[in-house]
Parts: structure tokens; C-alpha cells; sequence
């Protein structure tokens, strides 16, 4: 038998419509049934490659005599966070204000107006090292909601009350500044010295276990090095980027990075992959390689696009949200965390033979011990070079010898059960895609990388963009097997990483198409999504209204809606010179003058965007026939340029036009033309690659 879930799109609410539970999607129809039958609504908010979520499903959601308690006691709903992070905000700040700590699954319990009383994460089926069995949770919460009901609702009122309150400080505590550029140039640098401070000396990185990538940090610090010269900023970047390549949380046979590190020197991940983070670090290594030429660098961020192409793209030229966490150690077995990744030396000398298997473990740091369950081992690539002993890889260099390993492992490592794919397509995630694969296609000089990011671009366009009556163009958030689900509407974060793709795609391929769709959804951005009193909100004004309209300039796993917005809004307004989208910018940039001091570790995005504000920022119009080699010549030395954030248009000059950036800016002698400006300040006009680079490289 089924459930309403039955119909849905969502991988992960699919991963659940069999279940005995009677679940109800989010929306009207089960706050009603709630209110009719009298009793709470119990929300169960997770994703599909989540792992803690499968436990407690296949614990408590598949139980019968669990499922039964649920379905007399509760009006039951279940929501995937990717799909409404809107409403995962909301009920993850109750959570969290709640017990001090989130996650998922995420488990609450509501009144019929939508109002947390009681949250918690994972349940187990009994009891277990202090914390309740599920059945005992919802006991409590039915004897709670048929006992001391007015209790329960006076409780419910003032959580929403404090969550109102809290969701109004990020826009008041920004400050308002006439001089905004040597404020935020005075937080960029006391960011630095705060991230100094937190950096784990030992394992790099920031903080203890879990820990996780540091994705917008680490784009903060490159920008950051790359403006100021700041060689703390440098450092701190490129001894973070080493450890997490050279440990278990990076794929040393596949390629691309897992969700975080159970521990604290990156030895063991949580193994789902998340199209989030290896985009975000796709381009992070893409940059350290351009600006170093780090050889690790270009290595992982090759193995990362690879991964992408390979692992996530769909049919339709998007890309999956994740690969599952957990895999079956034999076909239609049950699924364990970690299985189709780790190894044992028996069998690495089953794949390799004595003599290389016994190198490789030794050089992957497979152990007999194990740094895994059941004595098998996370691949580590420690070093660059072999090991110290008589005669070993005499006669082959070690990067051969690994490419050779390395393909043998992982083409038995692939006949193994595989991870779950959820194959829906996020709109924001592919919007990071498309950046990352442009950027680092134009720093590798990899096209088919660039075609890759310019035919998500088309799936978005096609799929996930929607014409309104009053012309504007909006965002569908999620789309699956070529079809967009019409009820996930998209989110601030959306629109800012859908334009941060536009933008760097027209940036690297010149075609003004990607320039003009961005403008029309950052349009929407200030139309729908400002904040009067400063910043944005993550809903539009006409979305779905909720308990709460949240507001979070906060990066988290992957750049905040309202840092992303600003981001884009910078690069489109200094590129066209639109003092609208400047306007609206700056009101996003403000608070990182508080947050650059007192939170860095969750300001990257909005840090990196005020590093290209502080700079100029930095823009170049590029004017000639796109397919003449001068002209992709001039392109390149200024995309490839270490620049803080710069931007780049091309085009032919546009004689006809008033206004705009190829009005009145004409080729010099029938040669390709560089504009290139620094804020309101613009440059002399160059037509070779030399001058472009000298003028880029000054002070």
C-alpha cells in the first residue's frame, strides 16, 4: 500500500510513501484534517541522502505498531528540506531555540496554526542512553495536547513571538555608515585575524568534529590574499585545501568531496556528496590552481568536474542534488553508511596484486586496524611521495603509478551496490554549478566544461523559469526528469545562485542572452524579496505566507539567499552600471561590517562580495566580434587575471545605443577594445593582452 506521498516528485518524500505512516504533504488540506479530528500535527522534515533520516525511518516509520500511534494520535506530515527550505528555516530556528541544537531528521510538533510546542531530531524506537524511544515522545505529546492544551498553545504562541523577534535583528544590528568602503575594510581585515585565531593549527580547517568544508570561507581568503597581499590569508586557504584533499573527506578514486568529517583531521566523512559543496569547491581549487599553480590544486579540481559530468549530471543537462550516504554490501541487501567507499589491504591486493596492493595500502593508508567499521579504511592520499624503502617505485613516477591505481580501484569499486542518486535538480545548486564548471573550464581550458554549465543554463531557462502576468520572470525551485514541480517556488537563494551562474557564464562564453536573463531575475530579486529596513528577505512578498518570513544573512553548507542576492546584485549593477541594483547591493553588504567581526566562519559569501566591493569593484567591457581570436585573447587575460571579483562583458559596439555598456565605447582602430573600469573609475582603453595585463596588475 501506498500514501499520499505517493505522488510525489520529491525523491526523498518518495522514499517514504510506503511506509504504514499516513503522511500528508505540506499544505492546507492537513492542517484542516488536524483541526478536524482535534489533534497536533507531527512535521518530520529531512532529505534524501540523509542518513540519520533512512535510520529512523526504517526504526520507527516502517514499524507498524509506531506507524498505528502516528496515524490515531497524530495528523502526520513530511516535508524534504531541498524542496522548502522556507519551511525547514522556519521549524530549524524553533528547533534550535528550542534545545540548543539542529539536524535531521527534524521532528516538531505543532498546533493547528502552524506553531511549534515541542522539537526534537532523531527518536530511537526505545530508550537509549537518556534520550526517550519515540512512542514515549509522542505519548508525552498527546497527554500534553488532550491534558494542559492551553498550556501547550500559550507555548506555541510565544516560541512563534521569539522567532518574530529574532527574524527582525539581522537588519537592525547592520550599521549605517556614510563611509561603508573603509568600514568593511576595516571588518575584512579584523575577519582575518578572528579566523586566524579558530584555525585548527594541526588538521586546518575551523573547529572540532564534525567539521566541515569551509567552501565561502575559502573564497573569502583567496579574494582576500588576492587584493591585499595578505599572505596569512593565503596561507590559511591553501593548508585547508590540502587537508581535505589529501584525506578520507575527499573521493581519492571518484573524485568530489563528502558531506563533512566525522572527525577532526578529515580522516572518515559522512559519505553522502553533495552538489553544493563540490561545486563550491570546484571553484575554489580551480582558483588556487590559477593563482598558484598548485599541482594538488589542479589535480583535485580536474577529478571534481570530472565527478560532476560523471556522477551528477542528469539526461536533461542538470545536475543532482546528492549521492546517498549509505550503499548495500551485496545487491538488495540492507544499506550500511560508507560501504561502496572503503577497503580493506586483502582487498586491495585482490584488485592489485601483492606487490601493488601492499604499496597502496601503505600509500592510501589502509590499514589492518581500519579507520572505518569491521577493519576497513577511508582512501587517504597523504603524501607526494614513495614511501621510504629500498627500491620502491623505482623506475615509475608516482603520479603515473597512482592514475594507473587509481583507475583499477575504482573500476571495482563501481561493480560494487552504489549509492542512491536523488535525481531532482535545485535550481540554486545548479546555479553554483554552472559557475564553477564555467570558471574553472575557462582556467583549465576545458570547453566541454563550459558547454556543460551553458546546457544546465538552457534546462534552467526552459524548466525552471516562469513568465507572471505582470511580465516579471520567477523562479520554480526544483525540477525532476524535465518536469518543474510547480509548488516549490524559488527562494532568495535561488535567484542569487541562478544569477551568479548567468553572470559567470556571460562572463566566460561572451554571449549576452545569460547577462539579459540575470537581469530580469535580479529585477525580481529587489521587487519581491527587500527588506525595507535593510537586506532581504528569503521569501518573496507574495509566497506562501508562513509563521515567520525568515531572514538569515548567515551562510551555512552553502551561501545564504541574501548573500548570494548581494553578490550578483554587485556584479550585475558595477558591470551595467545600474545604480538601482548598486542601491540594492549595499543594502545587502552593510551587515557584513557586523558580521565580518563578530561570525567570519559564516560570512564567507557576503565577506568575498565586500572584498570585490572594497576593490573597485572591478568590471571590463570588452568590445569586438566575440569569435575573433583578439577578442577571446583580451577575454581571457581578464577573466584569468587575479582581480578581486571581476566582471566581464562582450559584445560588438552598439552604435545605435544611448545608454548601456557598449554605448559610446568604440573599437580603437578596427581592433578588439578593453574598457576597463575600477568603481567609477575607468581606465584609458586597451587593445592588446599585454596592456590589459599591466593594467590589471597595478595597485
Amino acid at each position: 500500500m501506498t500514501n499520499r506521498l505517493a505522488e510525489s516528485t520529491s525523491p526523498y518524500l518518495l522514499q517514504h510513501a510506503s511506509n504504514p505512516v499516513d503522511w500528508w504533504p505540506w499544505g492546507e488540506e492537513a492542517f484542516a484534517e488536524a483541526k478536524r479530528r482535534d489533534v497536533p500535527v507531527l512535521l518530520s522534515i529531512g532529505y534524501a541522502a540523509c542518513h540519520w533520516c533512512h535510520v529512523m525511518a526504517h526504526e520507527s516509520f516502517e514499524d507498524p505498531t509506531i506507524a498505528n500511534q502516528l496515524n490515531e494520535e497524530f495528523v502526520s506530515v513530511k516535508v524534504d528540506r531541498e524542496e522548502r527550505p522556507d519551511v525547514d528555516a522556519v521549524y530549524m530556528a524553533a528547533l534550535q531555540g528550542l534545545t540548543g541544537h539542529g539536524g535531521w531528521p527534524m521532528t516538531v510538533f505543532l498546533n493547528h496554526d502552524r506553531e511549534p510546542f515541542h522539537a526534537g531530531t532523531y527518536f530511537p524506537p526505545t530508550p537509549r542512553a537518556g534520550t526517550p524511544s519515540f512512542p514515549q515522545v509522542l505519548s508525552a505529546v498527546t497527554e500534553a495536547w488532550v491534558d494542559r492544551r492551553a498550556e501547550v498553545d500559550a507555548g506555541a504562541s510565544k516560541i512563534t513571538s521569539t522567532l518574530n523577534d529574532q527574524q527582525g535583528r539581522p537588519a537592525l544590528v547592520a550599521v549605517e555608515t556614510d563611509d561603508l568602503r573603509s568600514r568593511l575594510d576595516e571588518a575584512l581585515r579584523l575577519a582575518l585575524q578572528r579566523l586566524s585565531h579558530d584555525f585548527d593549527p594541526v588538521s586546518a580547517g575551523f573547529g572540532t568534529a564534525p567539521k566541515f568544508p569551509p567552501s565561502t570561507t575559502l573564497e573569502f581568503l583567496l579574494r582576500h590574499w588576492t587584493r591585499t597581499g595578505a599572505t596569512e590569508a593565503l596561507d590559511l586557504a591553501e593548508r585547508t585545501c590540502e587537508s581535505m584533499a589529501r584525506g578520507g573527506l575527499y573521493d581519492q578514486l571518484g573524485g568530489g568531496f563528502a558531506r563533512y568529517s566525522v572527525d577532526q583531521h578529515w580522516v572518515v566523512p559522512h559519505f553522502e556528496k553533495m552538489l553544493y559543496d563540490n561545486a563550491l569547491l570546484l571553484r575554489v581549487y580551480a582558483r588556487l590552481f590559477a593563482l598558484t599553480g598548485s599541482q594538488l590544486a589542479g589535480r583535485v579540481a580536474t577529478e571534481t568536474a570530472e565527478f560532476l559530468l560523471r556522477d551528477l549530471r542528469t539526461e536533461q543537462g542538470g545536475f543532482a542534488s546528492a549521492l546517498d550516504a549509505d550503499a548495500p554490501r551485496e545487491v538488495g541487501g540492507h544499506a550500511h553508511e560508507g560501504m561502496s567507499y572503503v577497503w580493506t589491504p586483502d582487498e586491495l591486493t585482490e584488485v592489485l596484486g601483492a606487490d601493488d596492493g601492499a604499496l597502496a595500502a601503505t600509500l592510501f593508508a589502509v590499514t589492518e586496524a581500519g579507520t572505518f567499521e569491521a577493519g576497513s579504511s577511508v582512501l587517504q592520499w597523504p603524501q607526494d611521495s614513495w614511501p621510504d624503502a629500498a627500491g620502491v617505485g623505482a623506475g615509475e613516477d608516482l603520479q603515473v603509478w597512482r592514475r594507473r591505481v587509481r583507475e583499477q580501484l575504482f573500476a571495482r569499486r563501481s561493480r560494487r551496490p552504489q549509492p542512491a542518486r536523488d535525481d531532482k535538480v535545485v535550481a540554486a545548486w545548479n546555479g553554483l554549478a554552472i559557475a564553477a564548471l564555467a570558471e574553472a573550464g575557462s582556467a583549465f581550458d576545458k570547453p566541454d566544461w563550459i558547454a556543460a554549465a551553458s546546457e544546465c543554463a538552457d534546462l534552467l531557462v526552459a524548466e525552471h523559469i516562469v513568465e507572471f502576468p505582470d511580465g516579471s520572470a520567477r523562479l520554480l525551485r526544483v525540477s525532476r526528469d524535465g518536469h518543474a514541480n510547480t509548488n516549490a517556488v524559488g527562494v532568495l537563494e535561488d535567484y542569487g545562485d541562478v544569477c551568479e551562474g548567468l553572470l559567470t557564464l556571460a562572463s566566460v562564453t561572451g554571449d549576452p542572452r545569460w547577462m539579459a536573463t540575470a537581469e530580469r531575475l535580479l529585477d525580481t530579486v529587489i521587487a519581491q524579496f527587500q527588506n525595507p529596513a535593510g537586506g532581504f528577505f528569503d521569501t518573496a512578498a507574495d509566497a506562501e505566507t508562513l509563521i515567520v518570513r525568515p531572514s538569515d544573512p548567515a551562510d551555512i553548507a552553502a551561501p545564504s539567499g541574501w548573500a548570494a542576492a548581494t553578490n550578483s546584485l554587485l556584479t550585475f549593477g558595477s558591470l551595467m552600471a545600474s545604480e538601482r541594483h548598486l542601491q540594492a547591493a549595499e543594502s545587502g553588504l552593510r551587515i557584513s561590517d557586523q558580521l565580518g567581526r563578530k561570525a567570519p566562519r559564516f560570512a564567507g559569501w557576503l565577506l568575498a562580495a565586500s572584498e570585490a566591493f572594497v576593490d573597485g569593484p572591478w568590471q571590463a567591457v570588452i568590445v569586438g566580434d566575440p569569435d575573433d581570436t583578439g577578442t577571446q585573447e583580451l577575454r581571457e587575460a581578464v577573466t584569468r587575471s587575479t582581480r578581486v571579483g571581476i566582471t566581464v562583458l562582450v559584445g560588438r559596439p552598439d552604435v545605435t545605443a544611448t545608454s548601456g555598456p557598449f554605448a559610446d565605447r568604440p573599437m580603437i582602430g578596427s581592433q578588439a577594445t578593453a574598457y576597463i573600469c575600477q568603481g567609477n573609475l575607468c581606465h584609458a582603453p586597451v587593445t592588446s593582452v599585454q596592456e590589459a595585463k599591466e593594467l590589471l596588475a597595478r595597485d
